[in-house]
């Protein structure tokens, strides 16, 4: 019988090997059966930090039963829009019930699509077509491949396993704060290309969605000015999606302004970080991360999508904008740490009540941005002293920028709301009580983080159908119900659900 053990410690650099040992004292036998189901860092005490785990195991030899999903009676064709987590996902469960999904991409393959970015970087060039935002994989390819959530649901192991089957590392099922990294992220994505591909299912890349139609039994949609029709069509369009907001607005589509937050990306030694987290032990243990949250300003503001031993890079869509994000690879070993560093922005900040106002917002920052660079991409960077004394900087420190389109020195106020300006002055300090260093003068700020989360949302009813607009699925991150990977596969995962059960 399976008995499951939790608060299981080891010392740091102890071998895991040793769980059996602790595992077969508790089961007063042999072990034959092992799995472990949980492993977190507690550093509360930096002079005895410890590994903590939970694990099953038994006596006997045991195996894991497969999950069983019902087959569809029919064959509705069901068109995916968007190969990020929400559309691969989607499609994924769609499989499992015996419909072959067809999916759409206005992006290239990653592979190209890598070459495409690399190419920006060198040149300055931007491909709007494929670029950090749009292709496969969606924006979470370039980034750190976090697999953290908020949200508890029944779907957070089914996409965790998902991605251990397509060949990411088997200990993101039990690691607390689970990571892929970059890199491994994208032959990840290509294995599940391949999956869909051999059990029928369609890829279609440098393909955009123009028009969608809906009023009939199908859905007549427009892609690359040929016209087709569908049973389903799953919207996972990402949040950079803005042409297709535009488009769904005027067919009548109802869509809903909603808060995001906007800053800057923030880096710091990542020895420093480490040694500030963990002490003396920091070099023996996995790069250190950090999340804080403060009040002290007049807008809460908060560190989110931390990347260690990362990168800030290029993130623009449309050319004479700014746009900053976060990368890391699985090894996490760049000499910097970043983070975003913003503050919440409302509805009422936008100026207008049309329903794009906040795509307006956005682009009217990364504008700001892109000339407080001084063009060809390059970003505004301020070190912090400077910015806690409001004066300009002039110099670099010990942290050097790791933006590859190269930098020049602004102000956060010349691209930047007052409100979040103050907002994250107010912070830092804070912050710096709470992390001992994060306040640090040669610590650098870069915009403008513009993209954290949609700005719109397309509403839906409890069928996750569009609101008004029958075979119709607004889905994931872009449409208003997700924030990050996770939980955007796990959306996708619940709209393919929904429309199986339309067709049992």
């Amino acid at each position: 019988m399976k008995r499951v053990f939790n608060d299981l410690h080891l010392s740091v650099g102890e071998s895991e090997e040793s769980l059996l040992r602790l595992c077969e004292k508790k089961l007063r036998a042999p072990v034959r059966y092992f799995r472990i189901l949980r492993k977190s860092l507690d550093a509360r005490k930096k002079e005895d930090i410890r590994w903590v785990y939970s694990a099953e195991c038994s006596d006997r030899e045991e195996s894991s039963p497969r999950p069983v999903y019902p087959t569809v009676k029919a064959s509705p064709r069901v068109l995916i829009v968007g190969t990020g987590p929400a559309g691969l996902f989607c499609a994924l469960r769609l499989l499992d019930c015996g419909i072959r999904p067809v999916l759409i991409e206005r992006g290239r393959p990653v592979g190209e699509r890598v070459r495409d970015v690399e190419s920006f970087l060198r040149t300055g060039v931007l491909d709007t077509g494929s670029n950090v935002q749009f292709g496969e994989g969606g924006a979470g390819t370039f980034s750190d491949g976090k697999l953290n959530t908020q949200t508890n649901t029944v779907y957070n192991r089914q996409v965790l396993e998902f991605f251990v089957k397509f060949g990411a590392p088997a200990e993101i099922a039990y690691l607390s704060k689970p990571h892929i990294g970059s890199d491994r992220l994208r032959t990840v994505i290509e294995k599940m290309r391949t999956y869909l591909l051999e059990n029928g299912g369609e890829v279609r890349f440098s393909s955009r969605l123009e028009d969608v139609v809906t009023g009939g039994k199908r859905v007549l949609v427009t892609v690359n000015g040929s016209r087709e029709e569908a049973d389903e069509l799953v919207l996972a369009v990402g949040h950079s999606a803005r042409d297709t907001f535009e488009m769904l607005l005027s067919r009548g589509f109802l869509i809903e302004q909603k808060p995001f937050a906007v800053g800057v990306r923030v880096e710091h030694l990542q020895s420093e970080i480490g040694r500030a987290q963990y002490g003396s032990a920091y070099q023996m243990l996995p790069p250190a991360d950090y999340k804080l949250v403060s009040h002290a300003g007049e807008r809460a503001a908060f560190t989110f999508c931390m990347c260690p031993g990362g990168v800030v890079i290029p993130a623009a869509s449309e050319e004479g904008g700014v746009v900053t994000n976060g990368m890391s690879d699985f090894a996490r070993d760049e000499r910097n740490a970043n983070s975003a560093l913003i503050a919440q922005i409302t509805p009422a900040d936008f100026g207008s009540d049309h329903p794009l106002a906040g795509v307006a917002f956005q682009r009217k920052l990364e504008r700001a941005a892109f000339l407080a660079g001084g063009g060809a991409y390059r970003a505004p960077v301020q070190r912090m002293g400077d910015f806690l004394m409001e004066r300009e900087s002039s110099s670099f420190g010990e942290v050097l920028p790791s933006y590859a389109r190269g930098t020049s020195f602004a102000p956060l106020e010349s691209y930047l709301p007052p409100v979040v300006v103050s907002s994250l002055r107010a912070a830092v300090p804070d912050m710096d009580r709470k992390l001992k260093g994060f306040a640090a003068p040669d610590a650098l700020l870069t915009g403008v983080e513009s993209r954290t989360s949609s700005p719109v949302r397309i509403l839906r009813g409890e069928d996750l159908q569009a609101v008004g607009r029958e075979h119709v699925y607004p889905c994931g991150e872009g449409c208003g119900y997700a924030g990050g990977i996770m939980s955007a596969a796990a959306d996708g995962l619940r709209v393919a659900e929904s429309i199986v059960g339309k067709y049992l």
